[in-house]
C-alpha cells in the first residue's frame, strides 16, 4: 500500500511538471514548473529503489538523504514565495524571504548537516532505517536529524497558514478557495510531522500517509490555482471578443 502511494504521488508530481513544460518554453509563469520538478525529485529520492541507486553513486553513505532534505527545503521555500505573492500575503512573504526566514533556514541547515555527520551513515537505506537500527546512539541522532529536516518545512507551512485560512473565507473564485484549503491542509499535515518522534514505531505507516497527504495537497492546490488562472484568462478573452463585436 505504501509503495503504491509513493509511486502514485511520483506520477502525479511528474505529470503535473510535464504539463507545465509548454509554459516554461514560452517563458510564462515558470515558477510552478520548478516547484513541481523539485517535488518530483523529492518523491523519487524517497522511494527505496531509486534512492539506493542514487546514493550508491554518491558513495553509499546516505548523502542522498541529505540531498533529499535540501531539495525539500528548496521546494517549500519557492512554494512559499509563490503562494505569498499569489495571495498578496506580504507579512508571510517577509517572514520567508526576510532576515528572520534566512536565519531560521541557516540555523536549521547547519544543525541538520552537523547531526548528519555525527551519525554512522554507512550503507544506503531510504529513510535512514539501517543507520537507525545500528545502535542506540545512532537511533537518537537519526531522530534529531529527522526533526531538523522537518523543522523548516513546518516553519514555512505555519507562516502560510493564516493567509490560506483568510483566502478560504474570502470571496475569491471557488477554485482558488479550494486550492487555498488544500494548501492549508498540506501545511497542517507538515506541521503535524513534528510529532513523529512521539509516534510508536508500529505506526510508521501514519508517517507516510501524513507526508504524502501534504505533497498531494500542495500539488493539487497549485494545479487548481493554475486552472483558475487559465479559466480567468479565457473569460477575459471572451469578454474582449464580445466587446469587439
Amino acid at each position: 500500500m505504501i509503495e503504491i502511494l509513493q509511486w502514485a504521488t511520483l506520477a502525479v508530481c511528474g505529470l503535473t511538471a510535464i504539463a507545465r513544460v509548454p509554459s516554461l518554453l514560452r517563458g510564462e509563469n515558470r515558477s510552478p514548473f520548478y516547484i513541481f520538478a523539485l517535488m518530483t525529485l523529492a518523491i523519487l529520492l524517497s522511494i527505496e529503489a531509486p534512492y539506493v541507486v542514487i546514493d550508491q553513486a554518491l558513495g553509499g553513505i546516505n548523502l542522498a538523504n541529505l540531498l533529499l532534505r535540501f531539495v525539500i527545503f528548496a521546494t517549500i521555500f519557492f512554494l512559499g514565495i509563490r503562494v505569498t505573492k499569489g495571495f498578496g500575503a506580504e507579512g508571510a512573504y517577509r517572514l520567508i524571504t526576510g532576515r528572520a526566514g534566512m536565519i531560521v533556514l541557516l540555523a536549521i541547515s547547519v544543525a541538520m548537516v552537523a547531526v548528519f555527520f555525527l551519525m554512522d551513515t554507512a550503507g544506503s537505506s531510504a529513510g535512514l532505517v539501517g543507520p537507525a537500527r545500528r545502535d542506540a546512539r545512532n537511533a537518537v541522532l537519526v531522530e534529531y536529524y529527522g526533526a531538523a529536516g522537518r523543522a523548516y518545512p513546518s516553519y514555512i507551512s505555519l507562516v502560510l497558514l493564516p493567509a490560506m485560512v483568510r483566502a478560504v473565507r474570502s470571496r475569491l473564485p471557488i477554485l482558488v478557495r479550494i486550492a487555498a484549503g488544500l494548501l492549508a491542509l498540506g501545511g497542517i499535515a507538515i506541521a503535524l510531522s513534528l510529532l513523529f518522534p512521539f509516534i510508536p514505531r508500529s505506526w510508521d505507516a501514519v508517517e507516510f500517509v501524513v507526508n504524502y497527504t501534504a505533497v498531494l495537497c500542495f500539488v493539487i492546490g497549485l494545479a487548481l490555482i493554475w486552472a483558475a488562472r487559465v479559466q480567468s484568462s479565457k473569460s477575459v478573452r471572451r469578454q474582449g471578443t464580445s466587446t469587439e463585436k
